[in-house]
């Protein structure tokens, strides 16, 4: 049996690499007659130039940054064999992994570090910078980021705004022209969101990276200004900004580098054509992916409804494994899921519920779901 092994991460404990690994050693204490063919992925969240990296080889350079406080960050972009193209993450200077429980809170932090490695690719002489969005604790519409690049935000005195998603409420103008020197940008998204309204960056996302209800309604006419004021001053911005799919991604940034001129591309799309995932896919029998939470937002854009629904269009059926399952059978099905399995389910008989093993203990979970799919599935 020819087995493709093609999960994300799971944030906060495992790497893609890892659950990969995980569960084919867990399949191999069952038989090791199958053919296990791995191929971890991501989505343009974190992890997405480690995936990258692995897939396409070339140069990682380290590049110091700073985090969404400010604070001192290492971070890095990934260089082609033959420099063209570079490739980083904004989890690496604005990931919320990076802020601890207490200091989650989107009115202040920012999206400079972002910019400080966008910087660096420029310098790097890349003729193409991808930057892979997700998995943010920002929510300034990439304001942070631009600044890094030589755009600043202004009140209606002249002064320069403090960083942060709040701020952006009192914006008038910009200042200053982005230092790109002619490259082509592109936001790989997780996420298909806009920037502005129900469904946008700060009612979806701000909640997560610890936005209450008056918070969410700030941030949100906050971001509505200052689209405005981009479209405004910022020569080659698109009309309509606030609406376009994929701005929302990562707190707004996908809007800002929307604004500079930038194309919208899936992240896991890029992701799966470096992997060669096309050709894994045509030849497997049964497929596993999965995530740390497959939920709602899993399915629009993320790595499991890729990796589903090209399964799906193969007849190939597709499980996933994940830290907690929230989606409805019904719902997971239309995307192309055979199954889903659950860490916190599967260690539901503990003392003390099976939430804590599962994130104390992943790597173990997934050994021992990796035998239970051996032996459903393997012939």
């Amino acid at each position: 049996m020819r087995v493709l092994l093609c999960p994300d991460k799971f944030a906060g404990t495992l790497s893609a690499p890892e659950v990969a690994t995980a569960v084919a050693a867990g399949w191999r204490t069952v038989t090791d007659g199958d053919d296990l063919l791995i191929r971890p992925l991501a989505d343009g969240g974190p992890g997405f130039v480690e995936v990258l990296a692995e897939a396409l080889g070339g140069r990682r350079v380290p590049v110091s940054t700073v985090d969404p406080l400010g604070r001192p960050a290492a971070g890095e972009i990934l260089l082609t064999a033959d420099g063209a193209t570079a490739y980083l993450e904004s989890a690496q200077a604005c990931g919320l992994h990076l802020l601890s429980a207490a200091e989650r809170d989107p009115k202040t932090t920012t999206s400079y570090g972002l910019g400080l490695l966008v910087a660096a690719a420029v310098e790097s002489g890349a003729r193409t910078v991808v930057i892979g969005l997700g998995g943010s604790g920002t929510n300034d519409g990439g304001a942070g980021m631009l600044a890094a690049l030589g755009v600043t935000a202004l009140d209606q005195g002249g002064a320069a705004l403090p960083y942060g998603g709040a701020a952006l409420a009192a914006v008038d103008a910009l200042d200053g022209a982005p230092r790109l020197r002619g490259v082509r940008l592109v936001a790989a998204t997780d996420v298909d969101n806009p920037l502005l309204g129900l469904h946008g960056a700060s009612n979806v996302f701000g909640p997560q990276k610890g936005a209450d209800r008056a918070d969410v309604l700030l941030l949100d006419a906050a971001l509505e200004r200052f689209a405005a004021v981009l479209e405004r001053d910022l020569a080659g911005c698109p009309a309509g900004l606030g609406v376009l799919p994929g701005g929302g991604a990562a707190g707004g940034i996908g809007a800002a580098l929307l604004a500079l001129g930038g194309d919208c591309e899936s992240g896991i799309g890029l992701v799966t054509g470096a992997t060669r995932l096309d050709a894994a896919l045509d030849t497997a029998d049964l497929v596993i992916t999965g995530e740390g939470s497959f939920d709602h937002q899993s399915l629009r854009g993320k790595v499991v409804a890729g990796v589903a629904g090209a399964a799906r269009d193969r007849g190939v059926p597709c499980v996933v494994v994940a830290g907690q399952v929230s989606t409805g059978r019904r719902e997971a099905a239309s995307a192309g899921v055979t199954d889903a399995y659950s860490l916190v389910e599967h260690f539901g008989g503990e003392e003390g519920g099976g939430l804590d093993a599962a994130l104390s203990r992943p790597a173990e979970g997934l050994r021992e779901l990796g035998a239970r799919l051996a032996r459903q599935w393997s012939r």
